[in-house]
């Protein structure tokens, strides 16, 4: 990546951090652990727990490919069952990660008033475009409340033709992100393998695009 781009996501980085203070409240005021995410369904995950945690080996391994554009990536610690994750499909019917069951996803949350999520939905459709495949998707969640007006503009808007229309209204997948510790704002990104195991995470846009992002994912493929 040039040096004109790299500067340009770097300010979109600050842009997100800023979010923490300006959009991102938006919705933590909402408040609640509402929607298709119950305790619940987190308790029905208990049984996978056991066999994520046992990963944090790798976990590191995965994580530590992370670079350049995508330093920002986390390794689980420890790894955690997503499986039971809950929003719509492209279709609009309900699923859960679980449904997924099978490949290795970059789970993406988005929403249209986010100014780096914006910035990264291109290269996330690019990604998708080149890598994937039945063994790897990304998997973008809108987590816009009200109808699909405005996030689907937004997709006509940034070009992005190749990603699935995930959507999740109710900011249940949101909150149970936010719960665990994962979510501190948008865009958040988390990398789960094809047991539907947490792998790693990160808060904030990156390029990917890059040769670093498809890396990252090339290194969760192997393991």
């Amino acid at each position: 990546m040039s040096d004109g781009n790299s500067r340009g996501y770097r300010v979109v980085a600050l842009a997100a951090v800023a979010g923490l203070v300006a959009g991102a409240i938006a919705v933590y005021v909402t408040g609640g652990l509402s929607g298709n995410n119950s305790p619940a369904q987190t308790a029905a995950a208990a049984p996978d727990e056991t066999a994520c945690a046992a990963k944090a080996g790798e976990a590191q391994a995965v994580a530590g490919t992370a670079g350049g554009e995508v330093a920002a990536m986390l390794p689980a610690d420890p790894p955690q069952s997503l499986a039971s994750l809950a929003f719509n499909a492209p279709d609009g019917t309900p699923m859960t990660l679980a449904d997924l069951s099978g490949k290795t996803l970059l789970l993406n949350l988005w929403a249209t008033w986010c100014a780096p999520c914006r910035a990264e939905m291109p290269a996330l459709d690019r990604l998708q475009a080149e890598m994937g495949s039945d063994a790897f998707e990304v998997v973008a969640v809108n987590v816009d409340t009200g109808d699909d007006v405005k996030p689907k503009k937004f997709l006509e808007e940034t070009g992005v033709h190749t990603l699935g229309y995930y959507r999740d209204n109710t900011l249940g997948l949101f909150n149970e992100l936010k719960r665990r510790s994962l979510a501190l704002g948008l865009p958040v990104t988390l990398l789960v393998d094809d047991e539907g195991c947490l792998l790693a995470h990160m808060n904030g846009p990156a390029e990917w695009a890059s040769p670093d992002a498809k890396r990252l994912v090339s290194a969760a493929l192997a393991d």
